[in-house]
């Protein structure tokens, strides 16, 4: 009894195909949903944050410690006797050191200026 021995090839073909197509239609609504998203639909984690201290504790605190106590960063207990609000804006904004520019996003800046200047 001798088979074909291209039948087995033509069957994963057409079953690749099939799963090809598939996934693409797949990825297709998956774009859109990432294109809402980032149109200003579903908000990240770390823009929905409510105040300066749970943004602090989600992006600052691997650097400068749980207890703003330092580590890779500057400790920030008494952080506004050293430095103007000004000069704190301007390093959340452009960084300093090892800190890179931007992590703070422009909506908060202002909140996060004003609590980094108060914290004891």
């Amino acid at each position: 009894m001798n088979r074909n021995p291209l039948i087995p090839f033509f069957i994963i073909m057409v079953f690749g195909i099939g799963l090809t197509i598939g996934l693409s239609f797949k990825g297709l609504g998956d774009a859109k949903e990432l294109a809402k998203e980032k149109k200003g639909g579903e908000k990240t984690e770390q823009a929905a944050a409510a105040n300066p201290e749970q943004f602090y504790q989600q992006t600052c605190s691997s650097c400068h410690g749980q207890n703003y106590e330092g580590g890779v960063g500057p400790a920030l207990k008494g952080v506004g006797d050293r430095l103007s609000p000004d000069e704190i804006k301007n390093v959340l904004q452009n960084g300093r050191g090892s800190m890179p520019p931007g992590l703070v996003p422009s909506d908060k800046l202002d909140e996060m200026t004003k609590w980094l200047s108060e914290l004891k």
